[in-house]
Order: C-alpha cells, then structure tokens, then sequence
C-alpha cells in the first residue's frame, strides 16, 4: 500500500545505498550556462540537473551513457517521489556533485504515474533543470523489444504494443514539459549520441575523444586491445648501435638518432595527415576511447620515439586527451 510512511521508508532505503555508492565524477571546467542554483552559502556545486525520461525502448540508457561520459553523476530508474531527495542530497552543503543525470521511467511501476506532479513542485522550489524526453514510433519499439526479448515494463504478461500505448497516455503530461524532445526512430546510438552531444550539452561538458598511443615490441607479441596499429620497424634500429643498446626511447640520444633517421619525415607526412582524418570520424561515431599501436622489435627505441612525437602533436588539439602508454620499454633490450 503506497501509505505516506511506506512511502518515506524506501526513500530513506534507497538514498542510504545512494550514499553507500558514491564514486567520483570526472571534473568539467566552467561551462557556460549554469542551470541550477548559484552556488551561495550552503556550499553546494550543482551546475546541472537532467531528468532523462521517455518511451521504454527509446534510447534512454544510450542517453545516459553520453551524459555519464560527459562528467555527469547519473541515477538509473529512479523512482519520481525519490528525485526531489535526491536533489535536495545535491544541494546539501559539502556536497560535490556538479552536473547529475537522473533516468526516471515506467520501470518504476505505479509510482511512475507520480512523475509530472513532482517535477512541478521541484520547479516551484526553485532548483532549475532540464527534461530530456526520448520518443520513437510504435513500431520501431515493437521491434527493439523482439531484438532484445524483453518484455515490456507496462506488459508484462501481454505484448509490447499494449503496453506503448499505456506508456503513451501516463507521459503525456510529462512530455509536454520537456525541454527537449528526440525522436529516435531513425536514429542509431551513436546518431543519438551526436544529437544529444550538440543540441544538449554545453561545448565543456561534452565528451572528449581519449587517445592513447601504446607502445610495444612484436617480439613480445602484439598487444590485444588496440584498434589501429602501426609497424614502425622499416626505421634504422638503434640496438645495434652500441652506444644506444641499452637506452630508451625517453633518452635523448636515442630520441635524436630516430629523429633524424633516413625516411622518418616522409613518415609523418603520411601518418599524421591519416590521423587528422580518422580521429574525429571516430569521435564522430561516438567512439570515447581509441587506442593507437606503434610497434618496434623490442618496444624500447623506436616505437617509443614515435609514439611520444605523436602524443605531443595531438597534446596540441582541445578535442582531445591525450595520453602514452609504453608496455615493453623495462623489458631486457632486444632490439
């Protein structure tokens, strides 16, 4: 029985395990816009709330997903008479959350039905944020359903058409008082991603394309997690210069002997130009982390060089964070 005291129990349950899971959220420098309340003598951060809503089948946990790689807190199937504590939770003093999502759907049951109400009264305290509301026709959610043989949260026992049209009629209310409303019919995830990433978040908290250059030697084996991969062994090997057998890479010596080695700039002029293109057509595409394979004999000289070169020309794009991994470099030099 949904009593006022049953009521108050699971919200102090649920935000109890709330507090137990509290993790880090990736830090995002000063957007523009501030949607919540000016930070005053409380001591809170929130900068911007979201409550992602929709269609069950419509794209609401790829929409989460964009938000969580863009820096944001985010609450999956949050029951409606839970989000003003939870906002009140953001907003207490010492509280560091700074953007939060929150998902709040048909999977809550009966309780759903609550959603519109108390999104009103959250705006009548005062809290500014935004509804992201995710639609699709009839049908193309009849088909996510049978893809992924789930059943329908208002249908259980029926079919999914049933249970979309019960939908419909609960989030009419709510659906009018979205501020933003995205029709993934013809969308793919990563379409979704773009849209949201351009119409719904602010230039400093969307997601940046992160870049690793992994370093390593085939003598040891290629590495398995790398999506692109370079052979650089065509390059003057420096193990067999005496003087260099047992440096690195990081060493100067090594780094100028590479450097200016027969072939080395014609090199790049080829490979960066490629690079230019293909890393934003894979932000493009959504993908949030590319690692990039240069390989040498040994993992120590060569790949090492190039690999740092290369770090610091795409150190030198915003869109980007960059970062190196050396996976061979302390292994005994052979070549």
């Amino acid at each position: 029985m949904n009593t006022p005291d049953a009521t108050a129990k699971r919200s102090r349950r649920y935000l109890g395990r709330f507090r137990s899971r509290s993790r880090t959220v990736k830090s995002v420098s000063e957007p523009p816009v501030q949607h919540g309340r000016a930070p005053d003598e409380t001591g809170h951060t929130l900068r911007d709330l979201v409550v992602i809503t929709g269609l069950s089948g419509a794209g609401k946990s790829a929409a989460m997903a964009v938000f969580e790689d863009a820096g944001y807190f985010c609450v999956d199937n949050l029951p409606p008479e839970m989000i003003s504590s939870l906002a009140e939770l953001f907003e207490h003093s010492g509280s560091k959350v700074e953007l939060a999502a929150i998902v709040s759907d048909a999977r809550g049951g009966s309780y759903f039905e609550e959603i519109a109400p108390v999104l009103d009264q959250l705006r009548g305290s005062g809290l500014a944020f935004r509804i992201l509301f995710l639609d699709a026709d009839d049908q193309t959610i009849v088909n996510r359903f049978k893809e992924t043989r789930r059943r329908h949260p208002l249908a259980p026992q029926t079919g999914a058409a049933e249970g979309i049209a019960a939908e419909r009629r609960i989030l009419t209310p709510i659906r009018q008082l979205a501020d933003a409303v995205i029709d993934t019919t013809e969308l793919s995830p990563a379409g979704l991603r773009r849209v949201i990433a351009e119409d719904f978040l602010t230039p400093e908290t969307r997601g940046k394309l992160a870049v690793t250059f992994m370093t390593f030697g085939f003598k040891h084996g290629p590495p398995r997690n790398v999506d692109l991969s370079f052979d650089v062994r065509f390059l003057p090997n420096p193990y067999y210069i005496e003087d260099l057998r047992e440096l690195t890479g990081l060493d100067e010596p090594v780094r100028s002997y590479v450097m200016e080695s027969e072939g080395i700039d014609e090199f790049y002029a080829r490979l960066v130009p490629l690079l230019d293109y293909l890393l934003p057509a894979y932000a493009d595409e959504g993908k949030q982390h590319l690692t990039i394979g240069i390989g040498c004999t040994g993992g120590r000289h060569r790949s090492v060089v190039i690999a740092e070169h290369l770090a610091d020309v795409y150190r030198q794009n915003a869109e980007l964070t960059v970062g190196v991994a050396h996976r061979d470099v302390e292994r005994r030099s052979v070549g």
